[in-house]
């Protein structure tokens, strides 16, 4: 694992799905499985993989726009049956572990970003064990979800950092069209739920292909 110095950012904020855990496949199967419960037209992969990032709510929209409002509390209720059922098989990306060390014990300060609710974060983070190394982290139930500004807005404020200072982490142009919105640069990873192209496109600072790679870019642009 590379080594660190704080240089140019000083907040370095990721996304959780796709980017940190490993998780885009399991999300992906479980709106799938959802919508065919409902008897809704199944998404296909890369659909299902493209809302992935969004608050449940819009992301259930997006995959399930003819699906009466009134019947989204049953889609959402299957969905959360078919996730949880495959969440405790959920592993992190290689090398996640000692890059978020790496970059703790370097004195950067970290924090999270993500579409999952507070409860499923937190859960997350205890069973993965590293809720210590974040100062911060922001979920989609708690205010406004991506790509609106908001989550990066309130995490800013609450570590006491500008714009100029954080750098956003992420799988999705749902990340990237977040960063923009709040005036943050930010690093495509492409090993999650979108692919290169379509992250190319949100003029991300770079875009990498595995944890190791992000690891190099972080100890050189960082």
């Amino acid at each position: 694992m590379a080594e660190f110095a704080p240089r140019r950012f000083r907040f370095v904020v990721f996304d959780w799905d796709g980017t940190l855990a490993d998780s885009t496949a399991i999300i992906a199967s479980a709106l799938q499985s959802a919508c065919r419960d409902v008897g809704e037209p199944v998404p296909d992969e890369v659909s299902a993989r493209y809302v992935i990032g969004l608050g449940l709510g819009d992301a259930l929209r997006q995959v399930a726009p003819r699906l009466p409002p009134a019947r989204y509390p049953e889609l959402s209720a299957r969905y959360r049956e078919h996730f949880l059922a495959r969440d405790p098989d959920i592993p992190l990306f290689d090398g996640v572990r000692e890059l978020l060390a790496a970059l703790d014990a370097a004195g950067y300060l970290l924090g999270i970003a993500t579409g999952k609710s507070r409860i499923g974060l937190d859960r997350s983070l205890s069973k993965q064990g590293l809720a210590h190394h974040f100062v911060a982290t922001r979920c989609a139930d708690e205010g406004f979800p991506k790509p609106n500004p908001d989550m990066l807005l309130h995490l800013m404020d609450r570590v006491g950092v500008d714009p100029r200072q954080t750098l956003m982490i992420g799988d999705t142009t749902h990340d990237l069209d977040l960063a923009r919105n709040a005036g943050v640069a930010a690093v495509a990873v492409a090993y999650g739920a979108h692919g290169h192209e379509g992250l190319a496109a949100g003029a991300p600072l770079a875009t990498v292909h595995s944890v190791r790679e992000l690891a190099r870019w972080l100890a050189v642009h960082g």
